[in-house]
């Protein structure tokens, strides 16, 4: 097992790591929508919060030489499922040309009043 870290994403709120690979496993943990460079929540709702996980996920990946091709399943979850819709727009230009499996769940609270978090499992091959 391999714990992934990178200064481009957030660091964790609690006892967690961002990453962890087991073999050609890697499981990110849930990202929500915090600025690395503030530790802060963005500002402007769902859709806005949803670009930034992804982007938080995109740079836990690439800090595992993997990027949103190699994801084969996600979990979202939403503050409030009226806001699907929202969320999947930019969901969808993310994952435009490969879409992983995925379960959507709405939820009674997110860390420090988020509206949106994704968690991800990819698959990555061996780094020379």
């Amino acid at each position: 097992m391999k714990p992934i870290h990178t200064d481009r994403a957030p660091q964790a709120i609690g006892p967690y790591v961002q990453a962890i690979r087991v073999g050609n496993f890697l499981f990110l943990s849930g990202q929500i929508g915090i600025d690395p460079e503030t530790g802060r929540l963005v500002d402007g709702g769902i859709g806005k919060q949803t670009e930034r996980v992804l982007k938080n996920l995109e740079a836990v990946l690439e800090a595992a030489h993997a990027s949103l091709k190699d994801v084969v399943k996600t979990t979202v979850y939403l503050a409030d499922l009226n806001e699907f819709q929202q969320m999947n727009e930019v969901y969808a230009r993310y994952f435009s040309s490969w879409k992983p499996a995925r379960a959507t769940v709405e939820v009674s609270r997110l860390p420090m009043g988020a509206r949106v978090e994704i968690e991800a499992v990819a698959i990555v091959e061996e780094v020379s």
